[in-house]
């Protein structure tokens, strides 16, 4: 899935020199949790909405360098490792920088995930399939060479839990006999979770997943 045509140009950057009374502002008209802060052209660190109790409007921007968080992500950073970023640092707005350190832009947490949401995963139709097995004992490939075996195809699958050494994964199976494959499933050994042709579950797990909770809801 290729995200950097979601890269944001149209967002400020901050100036070391810049008075916290533009950052207050900022957070105050906008919902991000974060906007960055440059020297002179250099990518030095960002500020977050949640410190904007401490920010003291006439002062620099440079007396608050210990405020600075400095996460960021390239051009080249793929768009797991970009949701990643987005979930560890609990942020809706991420940096993009060059190899020179320069901001190119952001990325926006909603647009990344309209992104995902855009997927095969979740446009085609088909079966949703959630099965669990040790974590020592599964894999990607055993997972769709079951189901190929059952004459149907994998249109996409991530691992939604990882507790006590259980994997849990959610799959999304092209039309096909999915009673067959879960049936599969059980001969191999994986707990059947949850197996549903309905497109209503779908529909909640775009809305009430835990997995894509933690990113929508930071």
């Amino acid at each position: 899935m290729h995200i950097q045509n979601q890269i944001v140009t149209t967002l400020p950057f901050f100036k070391v020199s810049d008075t916290m009374k533009m950052v207050i502002k900022f957070f105050e008209e906008t919902t991000f949790s974060h906007i960055a802060v440059v020297d002179g052209d250099i990518f030095i660190g960002l500020l977050a909405e949640k410190d904007i109790g401490c920010f003291e409007p006439k002062k620099k921007i440079e007396e608050f360098r210990y405020n600075f968080e400095t996460f960021h992500v390239t051009k080249d950073t793929s768009w797991l490792d970009v949701l990643e970023n987005f979930a560890r640092n609990e942020a809706n707005l991420l940096p993009v920088l060059s190899e020179e350190n320069t901001i190119q832009g952001y990325y926006d947490l909603n647009d990344i995930v309209g992104e995902f949401i855009g997927t095969p995963f979740f446009t085609e139709p088909g079966g949703i399939l959630v099965v669990a097995k040790g974590i020592k004992d599964y894999s990607f490939s055993e997972v769709s060479q079951i189901v190929e075996s059952n004459n149907s195809k994998l249109l996409g699958a991530f691992i939604t839990d990882n507790q006590n050494d259980v994997v849990q994964l959610t799959m999304k199976i092209a039309s096909g006999n999915l009673n067959d494959i879960i049936q599969s499933f059980r001969r191999y050994n994986y707990s059947i979770l949850f197996g549903n042709n309905d497109d209503q579950f779908l529909e909640d797990l775009r809305q009430r997943s835990d997995y894509l909770d933690k990113y929508l809801n930071v």
